[in-house]
């Protein structure tokens, strides 16, 4: 399991709605958009995923959409 980075932590407690539903979802599911958010390899990949998944978040989404699921389990 993945670890909350600070970075998405960061952009949760800025955003009410997206925070709601992130409390709402399953650890596994919490995994699957931490590990979507940090498998990008340059920094304006990461803080694009952070903002796309703050808005779905914010739309009810509770996994990321076309994700296979993280390959570190």
């Amino acid at each position: 399991m993945h670890t909350l980075p600070g970075d998405l932590r960061a952009a949760l407690l800025q955003a009410p709605r997206a925070k709601a539903t992130w409390d709402k979802t399953t650890p596994l599911a919490k995994n699957d958009w931490i590990c979507w958010v940090i498998s990008g390899k340059k920094a304006e990949t990461r803080g694009i995923r952070i903002q796309k998944a703050i808005s779905k978040l914010s739309g009810g989404m509770r996994r990321p959409c076309c994700w296979t699921g993280c390959p570190h389990r």
